[in-house]
Formats: C-alpha cells, structure tokens, sequence
C-alpha cells in the first residue's frame, strides 16, 4: 500500500497519513510533483510529453506532463519529483537542476473504471532544462506508451483546441510557458 501525507490548504503535512485509494475515494488533500523537461531547439521551446500508457485507467493514451507521481508519506517536493524523474523516464536530476513554477491547487471530480475519483491535492510544479532525443528516454513502459518533444506554443493551441488528447491542464501550462520563456 501507498501511504501518502495528509496536509493543509498550503502542502505542509498535518501529521496523519491516508492510504492512496482512500485520499482519492475520499477527497483527502494530499501532495504532488509535476515536472516538465523542456529544451530549444532553433529558438523553440519545446515541452517532453509522456503519452500515458493504453492500459492505464486514468486517460489513456493521453499527453501528459513529462513526470508526475504522489509524494509518499515522509517525502518532500523535490525529493518526489527528482524520484518519478528516474523512475518514469530514467533521467537522473539534481535539486539544484529543478526550477521552481509555482504552486498549484487541483480539485476535481472523476469516475475511473467504474468508481469516484476525487483528486484532491496540492501540486508543486518545477522544469528542468534537458536536451535529449526521445529516443534515449528510458521510460517506464508499465506506465508509458512513450513520449515526443511538441513545441510549447503547440502544445498551448492543441490543450485549448482540444485537438491532441491531453489531460495537461491549461492552468499549469501557463505557469510553465511563463518560467520557460523568462529564462533566456
């Protein structure tokens, strides 16, 4: 079982724990870490997208963020992110690679294979700068079907349009495009 902090309305643990399945059953607020890879290519700025896996229960086949994942009970932000970074697409990171995005609160109410999902939680979101070809990104194929570098204004016009199937928040899209395009 996955046991993830409980916490308040800014992230910081209360000091109890809840399994996973019972903070989603339930709409217990809870911590996650979303990290996007980015790069620029011929003054482009590109965002790394993981398709999610046809198999999973919650949007399949769907472009995601690069990396993502729960913060274990214990855990922090940075810990978290840098984990799912190796462990979903086997990119090692340090702290220091990872840019800060800001902060983001996610509620929202979904029904999964049958059963309620309310996704309660509060996100931190960071980039890390990468330049490598998709092909050499090692990703956990349990989880991914793969991934491709789009570029951002792309991305923003296909999450608007709903053109390309994505279950990339417009939201956190924008705080991403802000901290990627003020950095020179």
């Amino acid at each position: 079982m996955e046991y993830l902090d409980v916490v308040d309305e800014t992230g910081e643990p209360v000091g109890t724990r809840v399994e996973r399945a019972e903070a989603h059953a339930r709409g217990i607020l809870h911590r996650t870490s979303h990290v996007w890879v980015v790069r620029r290519r011929n003054g482009v700025t590109e965002l790394l997208l993981q398709l999610r896996a046809a198999a999973k229960e919650s949007y399949p086949g769907c472009y995601d963020v690069s990396s993502a994942g729960h913060i274990p009970a214990g855990a922090g932000f940075v810990d978290s992110a840098l984990r799912e970074l190796r462990e979903e697409l086997g990119i090692v990171a340090g702290a220091a690679e990872l840019v800060p995005c800001g902060v983001r609160r996610i509620r929202r109410r979904e029904c999964f294979g049958g059963k309620p999902f309310i996704d309660n939680q509060v996100s931190r979101i960071f980039l890390l700068w990468r330049d490598i070809a998709a092909e050499d990104v090692r990703f956990q194929r349990s989880e991914l079907d793969g991934v491709r570098w789009m570029p951002l204004g792309e991305c923003v016009a296909a999450v608007r349009s709903g053109s390309v199937p994505t279950c990339i928040d417009a939201e956190e899209l924008s705080m991403v495009a802000a901290a990627a395009e003020a950095i020179p």
